[in-house]
């Protein structure tokens, strides 16, 4: 897998996987590398890109403002790499609040491209269940899971471009 992460240009491929989720400031877990790791395993996902919103140089100073030009330049990133993704990997930690990945998901609900993960004792749990119901997104009970899913739907993509 070859990963971009912000603010690196975003570059159009032939399959590419966002990884959207609890983030917590850099705060939890580093659940995206444990998928990547996972991912990395399928060779034939070689040449999949994978857009990692877990930005390394992130400044908790940053004022969260359109007028500020880091913060603005993150967002827009995320942005503009979940508009380009074929799918978007949505993890929500059980213990955590994650209000720009609810927004995220309502988002990209309609876009045919979620495929969701939201942790017992998450504090919007039963939303986020029934928007994934009422839209038909897939939803797993573990990141485990999730991530199966995922690679197995990156090597379908994979074998059909």
């Amino acid at each position: 897998m070859k990963m971009i992460l912000p603010p690196q240009v975003i570059t159009p491929s032939n399959v590419s996987v966002f990884l959207a989720g609890t983030i917590d400031m850099g705060n939890s877990v580093n659940w995206q590398q444990k998928f990547i790791d996972q991912a990395n395993i399928e060779t034939m996902l070689d040449n999949v890109i994978v857009f990692n919103p877990r930005r390394a140089s992130w400044d908790h100073s940053w004022t969260q403002s359109i007028d500020n030009v880091q913060f603005s330049e993150q967002v827009n990133w995320e942005l503009d790499a979940m508009e380009n993704a074929d799918v978007i990997l949505l993890f929500l930690e059980g213990n955590s609040k994650s209000p720009i990945s609810m927004m995220e998901l309502g988002l990209f609900a309609d876009s045919g491209k979620l495929m969701v993960c939201c942790g017992d004792g998450f504090w919007r749990k039963g939303n986020v269940d029934i928007v994934c119901k009422r839209k038909g997104i897939e939803q797993y009970h573990t990141l485990d899971e999730l991530s199966a899913a995922v690679i197995k739907k990156l090597k379908k993509l994979v074998s059909i471009k």
